[in-house]
């Protein structure tokens, strides 16, 4: 099993052969998004060092802010939204200090979600306020699986970000049948070839399981199509406009909270 330290080499050689491919091409966005990846890749390893103190803050940012994007997709007031993300850094924050009360803190964020519309006795929109809170309970609460997962959590972000960015660059090139009419632009090509980019990515830092291999290749593409059809639903092409080159948190997390999610199941 590969430690923090031993995937810092790894990470920098990535980034410095990126950034050598990206100047090669001369585009400016595939310049900004390098320049994202350059400041936020030490940010996330830096996180991971400190080990569980670190990744559940690291967590809990990300989910304060994945929440906010996700509401405004789907249009949550700011209770909702507040609840919501009170309930996500909770389930982070007892993954840290109190692993063994799980259970009993998700079941106190989903009543605290339901509460919400059903004290304020919303006939018209509680149902979807309803959903979409439990959705997004069940989908960001995975951050929380992150804490325990130690240098595991930071292979799966770096294997699943690989088999996207292959993903993307081989389905355009070699075309052929889309993946789901949720996601026109994505191919059965470029899923495949983004997954066995994944896998080798697995491989090369001795992190190569089937459990592991299941979250990259399915929970990945996955997560993807999931906020596809999220964004679909809101009419929306990015989560946010915030994040340089990239549109929002949310849309450089999504396949990994699945792929996340997948590796927790299986792992049990």
């Amino acid at each position: 099993m590969t430690t923090v330290p031993g995937l810092v080499p790894y990470l920098g050689g990535a980034l410095a052969v990126g950034g050598l491919a990206v100047a090669a091409t001369r585009q400016r966005e595939l310049m900004i998004r390098w320049c994202v990846w350059a400041v936020g890749v030490p940010v996330v390893t830096g996180a991971f060092w400190l080990g569980p103190p670190g990744i559940a803050v690291l967590a809990a940012v990300v989910g304060v802010v994945a929440v906010a994007e996700f509401g405004g997709l789907l249009r949550l007031g700011p209770v909702d939204r507040a609840v919501l993300g009170a309930a996500v850094v909770g389930l982070v924050l007892t993954a840290w200090l109190a692993p063994g009360e799980m259970l009993r803190v998700a079941a106190v964020g989903a009543l605290a979600i339901a509460g919400v519309p059903l004290l304020g006795g919303d006939a018209e929109h509680g149902l979807r306020r309803l959903g979409a809170g439990l959705l997004g309970l069940v989908w960001l609460g995975a951050l929380a699986g992150l804490v325990p997962s130690g240098a595991m959590g930071l292979v799966l972000f770096v294997a699943v970000s690989i088999s996207d960015i292959v993903a993307y660059g081989a389905g355009r090139r070699l075309g052929g049948p889309r993946l789901s009419p949720l996601s026109p632009a994505k191919r059965w090509s470029g899923t495949l070839a983004g997954a066995a980019a994944g896998l080798l990515a697995l491989a090369v830092l001795s992190s190569l399981t089937w459990q592991t291999a299941v979250a990259v290749a399915v929970g990945g593409p996955l997560g993807d199509l999931l906020e596809s059809m999220v964004k679909r639903g809101a009419k929306a092409k990015d989560a946010g406009r915030w994040l340089a080159g990239s549109g929002g948190l949310l849309d450089r997390i999504d396949s990994l909270l699945l792929a996340l999610a997948v590796l927790l199941v299986l792992s049990r």
